[in-house]
């Protein structure tokens, strides 16, 4: 593990701005880039918003796999480690998301037992978490790691205490849902009767009947063209100009559809996604649906697992260009490629391919439907890889998140990799 600091340095705002930043600093879509790249100094996922289920049934992880992920909030790679991997190396440029997924990666193995690890990371709310980290965590900690959770939140408090207040309701994304919740209010929308609801035709008329008007005001409208108003998403202003595109254009009927899918698309039993956005957090009896990292029945697993967790604070290219050829065998982008140039695309997919093993595969995300690489990835490179659209499609329509347009999967061309098609697990 590189222990390097979690403070936003100097190098972490340079990795960002060249991640992010595309247009000139005195455009209009540039200032928007810098103020998104901003964010990124920050919280932004208290939680990841792509389905780790989906994930790893694309992958078909196996025991002397060795995945590369961006890590984001850090529950996908925390749930990939059920599945028994040989290794997760995970890089990100957020200095907080680093220090979050750190903190994860310690605690199965350093608190005592899965309720203690659900009242950290399952309650996230709970007085006295921060006593666990003082007294389980901490002590075993890397300095940076320890240094920015005992670090001021706000005025007064540490930041360690903000899972003693709720914690997936910090950072960008927890913020954004809590101003979501606030105008529903005024609008007289109650999800507390959302979480009630016993089937899909409850969710389905409780969307029709009280959040799909809302959603057609004129204000809501209006706060969808403005692409600085989905920071709190994480959708930087290439990425909107993706998701509208999606539906020539108009924002408000992406956005809509899938708010739509989010709700009504599948069981509230089955649908973390669900309960974190309209109930804010899981559910806190732990019987609820929960990511698989913080399943009861997976807990020992994890902690025999949790040591091959690692994350830099790095981007994904420059931690490949690092590493041995034919080295990896799964490579989770998420949807970080909407963000890139075609230079940037190219020089990704260049080492990912320098770095591939026999059979190795690719997911990703986008805000739109179709895939971005064709006419973008030299066919030199991409020319290697194979694109399974049917399969790709059919584990986008059972992403529970439902915020993206797309899901795609590709694997190494010309090399054995069986594709088992297993049944699409729920």
């Amino acid at each position: 593990m590189t222990m390097g600091s979690p403070s936003a340095t100097p190098t972490v705002r340079t990795q960002l701005g060249g991640a992010v930043q595309q247009n000139s600093a005195f455009s209009v879509t540039g200032v928007l880039e810098r103020a998104f790249a901003q964010t990124f100094t920050g919280l932004v996922y208290p939680q990841i918003w792509e389905d780790p289920v989906v994930d790893m049934d694309a992958l078909e992880i196996g025991p002397d796999d060795a995945i590369v992920a961006i890590a984001s909030g850090g529950c996908n790679v925390m749930s990939y480690l059920t599945a028994n991997p040989a290794s997760v190396e995970a890089v990100d440029l957020s200095p907080a998301h680093v220090a979050l997924n750190r903190l994860k990666y310690a605690a199965p193995r350093l608190l005592p037992d899965h309720a203690a690890f659900f009242q950290l990371f399952g309650r996230a709310d709970v007085a006295g978490n921060a006593a666990l980290f003082d007294d389980y965590l901490a002590p075993h900690l890397d300095v940076a790691t320890v240094d920015h959770w005992n670090g001021r939140k706000g005025i007064v408090g540490r930041r360690i205490e903000m899972f003693e207040q709720g914690f997936y309701r910090f950072g960008a994304l927890g913020l954004f849902i809590g101003w979501a919740h606030r105008i529903a209010r005024l609008k007289g929308i109650d999800f507390s009767r959302f979480m009630a609801c016993r089937n899909i035709e409850e969710q389905t008329r409780f969307f029709e009947d009280k959040v799909k008007p809302a959603i057609d005001s004129r204000f809501i409208k209006w706060v969808t063209r403005n692409r600085a108003s989905l920071f709190g998403l994480g959708i930087p202003p290439q990425q909107y100009e993706a998701l509208a595109g999606a539906a020539d254009g108009d924002m408000h009927a992406v956005l809509t559809e899938r708010t739509r899918t989010l709700m009504c698309g599948f069981p509230l039993s089955e649908n973390y996604f669900a309960w974190a956005a309209f109930n804010r957090g899981y559910d806190p009896s732990g019987e609820g649906p929960l990511p698989p990292y913080l399943q009861r029945d997976n807990f020992e697993t994890v902690r025999a697992n949790a040591h091959k967790a690692s994350i830099r604070n790095r981007t994904l290219t420059d931690f490949l260009r690092s590493q041995p050829g034919a080295s990896k065998d799964c490579y989770v982008l998420l949807d970080a490629q909407d963000w890139m140039t075609d230079a940037q695309l190219n020089d990704l997919w260049t080492q990912i391919t320098r770095t591939a093993r026999a059979g190795a595969r690719v997911i990703f995300r986008t805000a739109g439907v179709e895939t971005i690489l064709p006419g973008r990835v030299s066919d030199s490179v991409l020319g290697r890889w194979r694109y399974h659209e049917e399969r790709s499609r059919k584990l986008h329509d059972r992403d529970r998140s439902a915020i993206y347009g797309g899901f795609h999967l590709y694997t190494l061309e010309g090399l054995p990799w069986p594709m088992r098609q297993t049944p699409i697990r729920g």
